[in-house]
């Protein structure tokens, strides 16, 4: 059982709040607004999917383990770290293990989606790579075109952290995928993302902030 004792606030927005209970994290869709709450549960079971499926077989190191599922709520490991914004990584070793940690998610068909928000990349404490929040991950049957194209914008997404805090380390590889868009990133950057972001930031006031720099103060 979880030490109840110690409970820390990761996130609260209209979806609903993340919290650390003892050394579990629980997403509590049943506090989400009135309105939002059915597309809450609908994000509750995407993360849900992406992890029973990356825990298939010996599991990933760095990503967290379902622990349970009900109708409104998932219950998580934790996992120990420093997000990725407070940390500042700047071994080359932390980006070479982040580019397999990728590359494992893609292997098993699972996109997370997310991989451009720093606060969904922790360092923990050995210098190693972790990933958070996979609400917004999909979870594939087989790896075709859609698959590859967002495949590649993940790892994109985690080369440009690399450019922000190693940006000597970048092979010309990486400088190459860097500089190439895949088509669905072009098309979304060019129709969807203003829409997106006015909705989540100027309507809800929706941030994700569950690794963010609260996560490493006491409550």
């Amino acid at each position: 059982m979880p030490d109840l004792e110690y409970i820390q606030l990761l996130k609260s927005d209209v979806f609903g709040r993340v919290r650390r209970v003892g050394n579990v994290v629980v997403r509590e869709a049943d506090h989400a607004r009135p309105w939002a709450r059915a597309l809450a549960r609908h994000l509750m079971r995407r993360e849900h999917r992406a992890l029973s499926r990356l825990a298939l077989g010996a599991g990933i190191e760095g990503i967290p383990r379902v622990l349970n599922l009900d109708s409104t709520k998932l219950t998580r490991s934790w996992i120990e770290g420093a997000p990725m914004q407070i940390a500042r990584p700047r071994d080359p070793a932390y980006f070479r293990a982040a580019s397999r940690l990728v590359r494992r998610l893609h292997a098993a068909n699972v996109i997370h989606n997310d991989l451009a928000t720093e606060t969904n990349w922790l360092v923990t404490p050995e210098g190693r790579p972790a990933l958070v929040d996979f609400q917004l991950a999909m979870t594939l049957g087989k790896r075709g075109a859609l698959a590859r194209a967002l495949g590649h914008d993940d790892l994109r997404h985690l080369l440009k952290h690399k450019r922000t805090y190693l940006p000597e380390a970048l092979t010309g590889r990486e400088k190459s995928i860097l500089a190439r868009r895949s088509l669905v990133s072009r098309v979304w950057m060019a129709t969807g993302k203003k829409i997106y972001l006015f909705v989540t930031r100027r309507i809800l006031h929706w941030q994700d902030r569950e690794g963010a720099g609260d996560r490493d103060q006491k409550p």
